[in-house]
């Protein structure tokens, strides 16, 4: 199987990266398509020798043709380098490939995907904005094309595994499950004084900063929560998110008769990722099996919405429909690069998301162009309310 992995350098690139390291006899890397870390990249290309690659823009292209230069590797072995937007729609839709890993965080992956999704290629999606901004558009196009969408996030893939025990007319309920991040047990009052630092500290998972973030604040399960609706065909009220620190359960599936049919696994991106270029086969786990001799134990609780805000928005812009959520992520990736610059305290984030949602109107975007109008117009919206809050005034003044 030939593969093109949209975000190459990033953690679930990397990862899926090491699972063709560990089935070389079935998995062959066609495309790695790449932000800006010339170094990771690099060292892709040296060990899996694809035969495009594909970079964010020119200036980087040209880091990355003077650093393969100063490499033993002869230059009629160089892949066909590439850079922007049309380059990466292309390695992701070229006729050789089989399976498209869309791993790029944030609407830069969202064109690739969609046009993959009509070429009817196989699919494993790794980036949430995909269906969290524009959720009705490709699950239309999949619908359309009949291409294959297999979840790689540990609770979708979770849950797509559980729905294999039954009928989908026979689900009443789909659980997802949430470490509850490093505040689970921190007062509310206390948030205020959280730090970048602290709030990067996960406490199960390595992440990007973004990703942490959003785990920090439950936004990520409130994104997990919306792709759930789209890619099971599930109403809101249907998905339900229970807080689990063990994270050993990734997600249940409660049926009909009362029954439900749980996930379990290592907290390792490689067995989702695994999954998902297998599917409907399962191949050798490629980590450690789990010990059932060892003694554990299992909680799960509520989560706090009045604390966790950004959870409750998620529900509420799925509920409206159209472009709300679309805007809720942008909304929550500028208000989260602001909480990290220090520009605003941790509950502001959920403040200027909930703001830019009150002051954005609600469409139904037509087209991929479009969604992308709208990110761009919702960011800068909450742009503004990041300038305008009384945050910026005290910063200032300090």
């Amino acid at each position: 199987m030939r593969i093109t992995i949209l975000g190459s350098t990033g953690s679930i690139g990397v990862n899926t990266l090491d699972v063709v390291r560990q089935h070389a006899d079935n998995f062959r890397a066609h495309a790695l398509v790449a932000g800006w870390n010339v170094d990771v990249l690099l060292s892709q290309i040296l060990e899996f020798r694809p035969e495009v690659v594909v970079v964010a823009d020119n200036t980087t292209l040209d880091r990355l043709r003077s650093r393969l230069k100063g490499t033993a590797l002869p230059f009629a072995a160089w892949p066909e380098l590439a850079a922007g937007a049309k380059a990466r729609v292309q390695a992701a839709i070229a006729p050789e490939v089989d399976f498209v890993m869309s791993a790029i965080v944030g609407v830069a992956g969202l064109e690739a995907t969609y046009e993959a999704v009509k070429a009817k290629k196989r699919i494993g999606l790794a980036n949430k904005e995909v269906l969290v901004a524009s959720g009705r558009l490709v699950m239309d196009a999949v619908q359309a094309s009949r291409a294959e969408l297999i979840p790689v996030d540990s609770e979708h893939n979770g849950a797509h595994q559980c729905l294999r025990a039954g009928n989908r007319a026979e689900v009443t309920r789909l659980l997802l499950t949430a470490s509850g991040g490093p505040f689970r047990d921190t007062p509310p009052d206390a948030l205020w004084n959280v730090t970048p630092e602290q709030a990067l500290n996960h406490p199960t998972w390595k992440m990007g900063r973004r990703i942490t973030i959003d785990s920090a604040t439950l936004m990520n399960k409130g994104f997990e929560v919306i792709e759930a609706c789209w890619l099971f065909r599930l109403p809101p009220s249907d998905v339900e998110v229970v807080v689990h620190p063990q994270s050993s359960i990734h997600a249940m599936v409660e049926y009909n008769d009362g029954s439900v049919i749980a996930q379990i696994s290592a907290t390792d991106m490689r067995m989702p990722i695994q999954y998902a270029m297998t599917y409907p086969d399962r191949e050798r786990a490629p980590v450690p099996r789990l010990d059932w001799t060892q003694p554990r134990t299992w909680t799960f609780s509520a989560p706090d919405l009045r604390k966790f805000r950004l959870l409750k928005l998620a529900y509420e812009s799925q509920e409206r429909g159209g472009s709300a959520t679309c805007s809720l992520n942008a909304a929550d990736e500028i208000a989260v690069e602001a909480f990290l610059e220090g520009r605003i305290p941790f509950p502001a984030v959920a403040e200027t998301v909930e703001e830019t949602l009150q002051r954005q109107p609600v469409r139904e975007p037509a087209t991929i162009e479009e969604v992308v109008a709208i990110d761009l117009e919702s960011r800068e919206v909450a742009r503004q309310i990041v300038k305008e809050s009384r945050w910026a005034s005290v910063r200032k003044s300090g």
